[in-house]
């Protein structure tokens, strides 16, 4: 009955990272994306807010006082 010995603390780690791993691999395939994908979504965004501000009345006034004197 001569058996090899096993490392119980080792296997326990051993199987945590796997766990992780299928874990990691599970979300990847539900929430990762490509680069080309990540690009082609900023891409779009950009466009958008591009549109958006093309069709406004006017300028937001980004100074309150005209005359650029600041404090009075």
């Amino acid at each position: 009955m001569a058996r090899d010995v096993i490392n119980l603390g080792r296997v326990r780690k051993q199987r945590a990272r796997d766990e992780k791993r299928r874990t990691a691999d599970a979300n990847a395939a539900r929430f990762g994306r490509t680069k080309a994908e990540r690009q082609a979504e900023e891409a779009r965004v950009k466009a958008e807010a591009a549109h958006l501000d093309g069709h406004r009345r006017s300028a937001p006034d980004l100074d309150p006082d005209p005359e650029g004197e600041p404090g009075q």
